[in-house]
Formats: C-alpha cells, sequence, structure tokens
C-alpha cells in the first residue's frame, strides 16, 4: 500500500523511537527471570532426542527457581506441550513461539497481561545433525535463489562483514580479536564444549583455514546439541523464590525479511528511516529497549551479546549505539571487550566455544548468562558487581537482530 497510507499510523511510534528518550513504567518491569538451566552440551549427547533433552531443561529451570512443575501456568516453546502432558499440569496458557529473546519478550507480555503468573520456557535439540561429513543443516539453504550460488550461513554473514569492510577499513585482525577472546572464555569454562581447546591468539584464529571470506574457522561458530529453560514470573511472586529475581528491563526485535532465503545486503531497508538499514539490524530493536529501560550503553555492564561470527559483535557494538559507525574494529581491540574490560562480551564462550545447539537453543543461552552474571553465580568469567546486563540474538546475515536488557533492580 503507499507510504502515505501507513504513515499515518506509523508516525507516533517513529516520534517516539527518535526521541531516544525513555518511557514512562513498561509492564515488563513487573517481570523478573527466577531460573534458569542448561543441561549437559556436547558435539553429540547420546540417549537423548529433543524432546527429552527439553523435558530435562525445563525441569532443571524449574527447580532452579524453587519451584514445582504444578507452579507453573504458562508454557513456551516447540515442546511445550510434552511438559504440560507429563509433568500433568494443563490447563495452562501455552505458546509455540521458539526463537529465544522473542518467547522471552511474549512470556513477559504474557505475565504482564495476566494471562499466566509464572512461565517455562524451554528449548532443546539432540539427534537432528547425523552427517558429521557435512555442514549442518540449517546452514544447507534449499530456496531455488540462493542454493544456486552456495549461499549458505557462513557466506550471508560474510557478505555483511566484508561490506562493513569495504566501507570502513576493518581489519581482518579485529575480527580475530573477537573470536579469540569468546573461545578463550570457553576455554575456562567446565561446562563449555571446547573446553580446554585453548588458549587461543588472534593469530591462531587467521591461521585458521578459509571458510568464508573473511571468515576463517575459528571466526565461526561450531555445532553441538543441548537443552536450556528459563522460568518467568510475575514480580510479588518472583521477590519470595529461591534466587534473587533478575528483571526484565526492556527488549525487542528487527527483522528485515525471512532468514536464509535471499541474500543478505547491508543497505536492505531504511525506507521508514536511513538510520534502520539490515547493517545495522538491532538499532530500532535495542533504541526502543534502552528507552523502555531508562538507561543508555554506558549504564551496561556486561553484553552477553550472541556470537554466530565473530564480526557480529563488532557490527551489535555499533548497532547498539556503544560506537559510532566503523568504529567498532577499533573499539574491540583496546581491551574494552575482555572480562576485565568495559564491556565485557559473551563470557561462558557463546556459539563459538560453549554451545551451539540448534536455533532454539542457542538463541536463548545468552539470556541464560546475562542471568547469571546479574546473579552473580558464574563459575567462571564473573564480571564483579553486574547491575546490567545486555543479551542478543540473530545477526545481520540471518536479517534480524533480538536486544533483551536484564537488570538486578526493577527499572
Amino acid at each position: 500500500m503507499p507510504s502515505a497510507f501507513w504513515g499515518k499510523f506509523l508516525e507516533p511510534h517513529r516520534l517516539r523511537r527518535e526521541t531516544g528518550g525513555s518511557m514512562a513504567k513498561h509492564p515488563f518491569h513487573d517481570v523478573a527471570i527466577v531460573g534458569v538451566h542448561n543441561t549437559q552440551q556436547a558435539r553429540m549427547l547420546e540417549g537423548h532426542d529433543s524432546r527429552s533433552i527439553t523435558l530435562e531443561a525445563g525441569l532443571g529451570a524449574v527447580a532452579d527457581a524453587g519451584l514445582t512443575p504444578l507452579d507453573i501456568d504458562g508454557v513456551v516453546g516447540v515442546h511445550g506441550a510434552d511438559f504440560i502432558y507429563q509433568a500433568r499440569i494443563g490447563p495452562v496458557w501455552r505458546s509455540m513461539s521458539q526463537l529465544g529473546i522473542p518467547a522471552l519478550l511474549e512470556a513477559s507480555a504474557a505475565i504482564a497481561t495476566g494471562l499466566a503468573s509464572v512461565v517455562l520456557v524451554s528449548a532443546g535439540s539432540a539427534g537432528i545433525y547425523t552427517e558429521r561429513t557435512s555442514t549442518a543443516p540449517w546452514t544447507r539453504p534449499t530456496n531455488e535463489f540462493v542454493v544456486s550460488y552456495g549461499m549458505f550461513t557462513a557466506a550471508e554473514f560474510a557478505l555483511i562483514a566484508r561490506r562493513h569492510m569495504h566501507m570502513h577499513g576493518t581489519k581482518p585482525e579485529a575480527l580475530a580479536h573477537v573470536a579469540a577472546t569468546i573461545r578463550n572464555n570457553g576455554h575456562v569454562n567446565p561446562e563449555a564444549v571446547y573446553f580446554g581447546r585453548g588458549p587461543f591468539t588472534a593469530q591462531d584464529v587467521l591461521d585458521s583455514r578459509m571458510v568464508a571470506d573473511p571468515y576463517h574457522l575459528l571466526d565461526c561458530a561450531m555445532t553441538a546439541e543441548g537443552g536450556c529453560a528459563l522460568v518467568l514470573a510475575r514480580a510479588d511472586i518472583a521477590k519470595d523464590l529461591a534466587k534473587d529475581p533478575v528483571y526484565v528491563l526492556g527488549g525487542n526485535t528487527d527483522h528485515y525479511g525471512p532468514s536464509y532465503q535471499h541474500p543478505p545486503a547491508f543497505e536492505l531497508g531504511g525506507r521508514r528511516d536511513p538510520k534502520f538499514i539490515n547493517g545495522y539490524a538491532g538499532r530500532r530493536a535495542s533504541q526502543m529497549a534502552f528507552a523502555m529501560a531508562g538507561c543508555a550503553p554506558t549504564d551496561v555492564d556486561v553484553c552477553e551479546f550472541y556470537d554466530p561470527f565473530s564480526f557480529e559483535i563488532i557490527r551489535q557494538f555499533e548497532a547498539f549505539g556503544f560506537c559510532g559507525e566503523g568504529e567498532g574494529g577499533d573499539f574491540v581491540m583496546d581491551g574494552t571487550i575482555e572480562i576485565d574490560g568495559r564491556f565485557p562480551i559473551t563470557t561462558d564462550g557463546g556459539l563459538m566455544s560453549f554451545s551451539h545447539g540448534g536455533a532454539t537453543v542457542q538463541l536463548l543461552q545468552r539470556v541464560i548468562r546475562a542471568t547469571q552474571q546479574v546473579r552473580g553465580e558464574c563459575a567462571t568469567q564473573q564480571v564483579p558487581d553486574v547491575e546490567i546486563a545486555l543479551a542478543s540474538g540473530g545477526g545481520a546475515g540471518a536479517l534480524f537482530n533480538d536486544v533483551m536488557l536484564l537488570g538486578a533492580s526493577q527499572a
């Protein structure tokens, strides 16, 4: 339809978005994460399928919250119906949402609007990736407009990285430094699939074989199996549970189209506002999340960024407003992203070293680690005195980016 038609509906939202000011108290502020759990993560989990590992994850998160399954009155996830039936907790509110932060935002909305009061969000993946001699199934597109060009996942994300390098002179050494930092976080994490596989230097990353220019093998995420889950609750319930609540301060999502069906382009989008292009996916979402929370990037203590490929960290720092456009390469090279730096990143090893257990799992794990950081209970790489954590999911090569802010106190 003509843009003039949509303009009368979009303009009020655009005005709020561009002011950058904080919103009034948001309904999400009365929602907290009260339980989290990661199952064992491994390259391959014997004796499990996706349903069984999801059920194990859900029970673990419920126990972490000091609850029982009968306390759950909402369930989110592709295998949520199995949990409802096996735990005999029906009738409850249920959603099929399955992709990470959007699922958590939907759970938060359900709690904030009274559809449920204690919601389990769970995911798991096992027994799916069986062709070990080839790339993972989600990297092999079937869409007729990409498969004939060899447009697998690494190549799609590489297009975004290479465009940024062309525009701003971003160096391969910056990407390699990011990859080495994240992999070394996983190297010291006993729960990581790649525990003890380092330490790595940036040169090690640059010396690994090329996969899709500019990405070397060690710039890329691995594949693995595992499950994870979170429990969210109304704030008045959360304050009386086993663990200190971690409050939802804000969040949102940016999407530019269906993932892995079209070759991504840095400049895609921007018709409504030239600032909001695919190369900076997450910019609008982060601005709205910060406005909900009443804070700014300078208030963030730890950055649990999604790390499918090394450049995504640089891109997200720019998109989320931690530094200017084209400044991300230098930004990550000056000690900022190390554990003792100003903005530590992906502290459990992320997709590169901790686990990459399929889309439904990996997109929740950044929020789990952010929750643990705010709680102060990370066994490794705990950042001191975390008050606010930012978690993200997705990336520009996949045409989307999700953002969530968590805090030790209600906004």
